[in-house]
């Protein structure tokens, strides 16, 4: 079985991230996610979260470090997920695939029904944030 390279966009504001649920006629349809999509052949990780995004969310987005990898074998499909932080630069949320969207509390991730790839890259983000970005 192939892997599908997908990146996902772990857009911080203050102690929110933003997550997006998949519309009904979507693969895993209900679930929560990170956004994102799949890397094109010609396309660089950073080059496709922008352009995803864009397509998406209608926002445009500057890509900072690496948060973490995650290979998930979803059965008829597998895919290498690697996230990365990103900020927001412009534009307001405007869905065009996904059926809703949620800024939540860091620690609060784990609360939502997320895709199993997904919950790997939540550990991650909430291990992070306990150490560098909001210090209790």
């Amino acid at each position: 079985m192939s892997v599908t390279r997908v990146v996902a966009a772990i857009i911080m504001h203050g102690d929110r991230v933003l997550i997006t649920r998949r519309a009904p006629k979507q693969s895993l349809a209900g679930g929560w996610e990170f956004p994102g999509g799949k890397v094109k052949p010609s396309e660089t990780d950073r080059a496709c979260l922008v352009r995803e995004i864009k397509e998406e969310l209608s926002i445009d987005i500057c890509v900072g470090e690496l948060c973490t990898e995650v290979v998930h074998d979803y059965g008829p499909f597998a895919i290498n997920l690697v996230a990365y932080y990103c900020t927001v630069s412009g534009g307001e949320i405007a869905l065009t695939v996904h059926d809703m969207y949620q800024w939540v509390k860091v620690e609060d991730l784990l609360d939502y029904n997320l895709l199993p790839a997904d919950v790997q890259i939540a550990k991650a983000v909430k291990e992070h944030s306990k150490d560098h970005l909001y210090p209790s």
